[in-house]
Parts: C-alpha cells; structure tokens; sequence
C-alpha cells in the first residue's frame, strides 16, 4: 500500500540465490587449499611413476636416454620416448652408473618459491574463517527476526503495492465503520486540517465484530486510501514462552512504525495479548502480562509516538483489559456489524464482479435469502457457485448454481449416495412435512422457503424458513410459533406410526425447543408468573474447554418454578401442532406424497401439493439408492435429523 521500499529489500536479486553463490564458493576455495598444500606430498604421484629399483634395473638394460636429478624427483625419458618418474633417494653411486651406461643427466634446477605466495599459502585457512564468519553474522543481521540473534525483534511486516492495494471501493455492506474511520484517512492525507482547531486524531481504534465480517479488509482499506506505509501482526506473534520477549518485541516494532511515520500498525486478534490482568481461574501469565504493560506504555507513555495510528481487529471485547480501552490507547470502538439486506447486496455485487454472470443472476434475490451471512460468508458463497458452474462445464454462472451454493453452504453438501430404506424415506418425508405444514398453518412463523427429505450434513432432512425481512428481535408470539414449528415433525410421526414407533430423529428439534423455551422463561421476562427478572448471565466461562452457564443462586421454589414454566411452554407449542395436523390430516399426506416423488421443495411448491394442484416438475428420477423393506416399521435407531427447522435463528432466538 506505501510506495515506501520494503526494509531490508535485497537490491541484488534473489537473496536465496545469492546466498548459493557465496557458499559455493566457500567449497571452493577450501578444495582449492587442500589441493594446494596436500599437491607437494601428492606430488610424486601419477601417470609414468616407477620404484627405485625398477628405474635402476632399466638404466642397467640400458633402456633410459636422459635422466634429470632433483633433490625430490627423479625425472627422464626412456629410449622408447616413454617418460618416467620416481621418488630420489640419496645414492652417491647413482652418477658413476650412469656415466657407464652412457646415459646423459643433469641436475633439476631449483625452483624460488615468491614471497607473496607463501604468505597468501599460510594465511589462506585465516582468511577463509574470517569470510565464513563475516558472511555468517551478515546473514544473522539480515534474518534478525527470525534467526537466534533477533529472538526479540518485531515480527510485523510491511505491506507494500506487490500485495495488492485495498481501497473503500472494496469494501461493502458496513458504511457506518467507513464513516467513522474516514477520519483516520483524512487526518494521514492533511493533519493540518485537525491541527489547525487544536483537534488530535484518535491513537487507536478497535474494530471488534464477528469473525468474516471484514475487520481486516477494513484496516488495509484504510491504509490504501491514506497510501501510507502499514505493518500488520498477529496478536501471538508477541506472547513467547521466555519472559521479556514480547515486550521486546513490541518496542521494536514501535521503532521500526517510528522510522516510517505517519504510518498504520495493524494487529489482528488482540485478545491474545491483551486479556484482562489478574483474570482467570489460575495464576497469570507473566509474559502476557509484561506485553501488554510494554504495549500500554507505547500506546501513551511517556513518550509520545506521533503519527502512528494503531488499528487493532478482535471478535472478544469483552475480555480485554480496561486500560486498554481507555481515551488516549483505543480512543474509538468501531463495531463492524454483520450486513443487512442492502449490504449483503452491496456485498455480492463486489464479488461478482470476478464471476461471469447469466442474465437471470439477481444479487437481490440472493441477499434476501442469506440472512445473517458475513462478508467472508457471502464470498465463499460466490466462490461455490462458480466452482460448481465450472464442474458442470458451463460458461456462465446461473441463479441456480447460486440456489445449489446456498443451500450446500447453509445446510450441508447432499449425500444422494446415502442407502435408505423406504421405510426411513417414507418416515423422514413424513417428518419434514409435518415442520412445513405447521409452518403454513401457525401465525407467526417465517414464510416457509424450501423442504427436502435429500440427506445434508448430519441431517436426514431440512425444513427451511426465511424471514421476509432482517429480523433484530422476536415476539413472544413468534418465539411460540417456532416452538410449535419445532414439534410438527415429532408430532407427524407420532400421528401416522403410534407413539410406540417414535425414534431418535427428532433430538435436536427437543434441544431447541428445550433451549428456546428456558430462555423465555429465564432471560426474556416471557412468563406471568416469574415476571420481569432475569435468572441467568449473559456471559459463559469456558472450563477446560467445556461453556458453563452461570447461573444465579435462585431457591429451590424458584427452579421448581422455572421447570415448570418451561413445560408449560413446551406442552403448549406440542397441543398447537398436533392441532394443526390433525385437523390437516389430507394436507400432511399429500405433502408427503410429494416429498416421496420430488425430494425437495420450494415454498410455492408445497402450497401446491397441499392444495392438490400439479407442481409441474419432471425431475422425478431419484439419485438416492432406496433399499425395499418387508414390513412396514420404522426402525428406532437412526441417524439423529439434527436440522428439522431450517434458516438463520434470529437474534434472540
């Protein structure tokens, strides 16, 4: 994002590479200096080379021509031109031999050694250390962070234009976190403009949301617009198990933000380092603590780090020390909402952009059938339907892809090569049913969106509703339709088997109707008789791995209460289902039937089959293997359905 070069950029080239060539020739020149200094003791060695005594039995057959004498070597040439050499051994005989042999022989001249070469021969092995030793610290120098030398120094890295600038036009669907750190651009473009009226930009701002919502997109979005140099790090690349080395590590990237001012520092997952002091349910964490009281200093110390924003991202504010977030450290938090229908709109068409699109591609459509989907929930979601496009061999992406990329992303690939009886077929279709048509026939339940009996998941079938809007809260009207919705597919079993062929499918819908019930009881104020108060807290602890509620002291009377407040929920919501569905006896055959025939339905699909009119699909071939029983039961022990109401629970649900 900065035109700034990156720090220890190698201006030669591949620095790997480089580092090759310097080894090489290291192993080099130590080949070359065992060469030299082991060739003289070698030197005798080779082609031609002869005993002593075969070269004086050749010189008595009077086979040598010339000889040359030195102090080490004998040389010379046989008469046939065949050179030879041998070791000289000192034999005062030697020339009186060979002046009566007639062979002619003189004394090798001797070879004067220079100075300077005897002098690099001696100081070569000095010098090779030096090199190694010198190139060595050099290599330590340039890795600092993360070779033994630089245990201490920031991890941060700089991101420049190679990792492809992020500007506001590529972030969508959280306008009101756009609005609120454009402040932060303005400022790193002209900070006269605040100066001028005495006004200080904020040090830090906290982005805090749910995880895929863009927080990090967001801070690289700033850095783009500002096109100012930006250092991002990991909340866990400060904590070492060694005592000191984060807060090392966070003064130096404190001093390497200093040398690049004004810059942004970007440090995702802040709550790994920045957790409450004195928290927990054993002692405190040393080093932790150290690098949060060092990251507390250089946020507003002493010492004032002009012209350094720091941007910190985390989906648990909660946990985080109050100095912290206090003015003058984390100045802003700027919550980074999941979207609403208009920025889930916003959203897909910035994804979109990528994909070749059909004409009957509605981002609308879409937006409105994704409730509660993230930013990074809506990417993969495009990603998925392109990818299923594209293993279909077609050229363009259609609205159906994107239908078939919904439902994997939101209830689980289809296992149409699952083995199934008729017997669970007929039984989950008569299940699933049940949830659509209570869904149908209960005021306040969310329009019904698509029932199938299509294995997905860990579920055997889904029902799905979708809100006709966003929804941020529900009515105790709303919350009883959905408890009623939970037990339409229990109820429907139930009503068609006898109450001796229950089975385990219906599990999760008990959980969720339990849970949904003990909240409007316990957290919601939804009971006459409790009133307006509130037995449980908001907050979980997490205990060796496992979420406890924690719940308040309450007397046995009141829990007493309470139980029977939430079975009177329960057994009400199981009385509006078996109502509808017996006095709708015709409507849950006929829906069933359908499932049997179609597998999934949509929701005007279902009204039709309800009402007995032709749904108009020839896709009534079945992938799924069905293996024919001999009688009629439903087995007992099946795989739990898991999702019998389908669709995104609602806040407060």
């Amino acid at each position: 994002m900065s035109e700034n070069p990156t720090p220890n950029k190698d201006p030669q080239g591949n620095p790997w590479m480089k580092s090759l060539f310097i080894w090489a020739g290291i192993l080099l020149a130590l080949i070359l200096f065992v060469q030299i200094v082991d060739g003289g003791s070698r030197s005798s060695a080779g082609a031609g080379a002869i005993a002593y005594s075969d070269f004086l039995n050749r010189v008595d057959e009077g086979s040598v021509k010339e000889v040359a004498i030195g102090k080490e070597v004998i040389s010379g040439k046989l008469t046939s031109g065949e050179s030879f050499k041998t070791n000289a051994i000192f034999d005062p005989e030697l020339p009186s031999r060979l002046r009566q042999r007639g062979v002619n022989f003189s004394g090798e001249p001797e070879q004067t050694t220079s100075v300077w070469l005897i002098l690099l021969y001696q100081s070569l092995p000095f010098l090779l250390i030096l090199a190694i030793a010198f190139f060595v610290m050099r290599q330590m120098q340039k890795n600092a962070g993360s070779g033994a030398m630089g245990f201490g120094k920031s991890k941060a890295k700089m991101l420049t234009e190679k990792h492809g600038r992020v500007t506001f036009d590529d972030v969508a669907g959280i306008d009101e976190a756009r609005e609120e750190l454009q402040e932060i651009v303005d400022f790193l473009k002209d900070p006269t403009k605040f100066a001028r009226l005495g006004g200080k930009i904020p040090k830090g701002a906290l982005l805090v949301g749910s995880p895929g919502t863009g927080k990090t997109l967001l801070a690289r979005a700033i850095a783009g617009e500002a096109n100012v140099p930006f250092f991002t790090i990991s909340g866990s690349d400060f904590v070492e198990m060694f005592v000191g080395v984060g807060a090392s590590r966070v003064r130096d990237m404190f001093e390497q933000a200093k040398k690049n001012a004004p810059c942004i520092v970007f440090i995702d997952e802040i709550d790994a380092v920045g957790r409450h002091r004195g928290a927990g349910l054993g002692n405190g964490n040393d080093e932790r603590e150290q690098t949060l009281n060092q990251l507390l200093v250089e946020m507003d110390g002493f010492e004032a780090n002009e012209g350094i924003i720091i941007i910190a991202a985390t989906n648990r504010p909660d946990v985080l020390d109050p100095a912290l977030l206090r003015p003058g450290r984390f100045d802003r938090q700027v919550v980074v909402p999941r979207p609403d229908i208009e920025g889930r709109e916003k959203i897909l068409a910035v994804h979109m952009k990528k994909v070749p699109l059909a004409p009957d591609v509605d981002a609308r459509t879409i937006a409105r059938g994704t409730p509660g989907f993230s930013g990074a929930d809506l990417a993969n979601l495009v990603n998925e339907a392109a990818l299923l496009a594209a293993r279909m061999g077609k050229r363009l992406v259609a609205m159906n892809e994107f239908e078939l990329a919904k439902d994997k992303v939101m209830m689980g690939a289809e296992r149409k090569s699952m083995v199934m009886t008729e017997d669970e077929k007929k039984s989950t279709a008569y299940h699933e049913a049940g949830h659509a048509l209570v869904s149908l026939h209960v005021p306040g339940c969310d329009p019904l969106h698509k029932v199938t009996i299509i294995p997905r998941g860990r579920a055997l079938g889904v029902t799905w509703n979708l809100p006709e809007r966003d929804r941020y809260s529900m009515s105790m009207k709303q919350m009883k339709a959905r408890l009623a919705l939970c037990f339409g597919g229990r109820i429907a079993e139930q009503i068609i088997y006898g109450p001796d062929e229950l089975n385990t499918g219906a599990s999760n819908d008990i959980q969720q109707a339990t849970e949904m019930a003990r909240a409007m009881v316990m957290e919601y104020g939804m009971s006459e008789k409790l009133g307006w108060l509130r037995y449980r807290d908001n907050q979980d602890e997490v205990f060796l791995g496992h979420s406890v509620a924690r719940t308040q002291s309450i007397s046995a009377d009141t829990a007493k209460l309470i139980d029977d407040e939430v079975r009177r929920l329960i057994e009400e919501a199981e009385a509006t289902a078996r109502k509808v569905l017996t006095e709708n006896l015709d409507q849950l055959h006929r829906l069933a039937g359908a499932l049997l025939e179609y597998e999934t339905l949509n929701g005007e699909e279902a009204k039709k089959a309800i009402s007995g009119d032709d749904i108009g699909r020839d896709d009534t071939d079945s992938k799924r293997l069905v293996l024919p029983t001999a009688g009629s039961s439903i087995p007992t022990t099946r795989k739990p359905r898991g999702g019998g109401i389908g669709g995104a629970a609602p806040q407060g649900a």
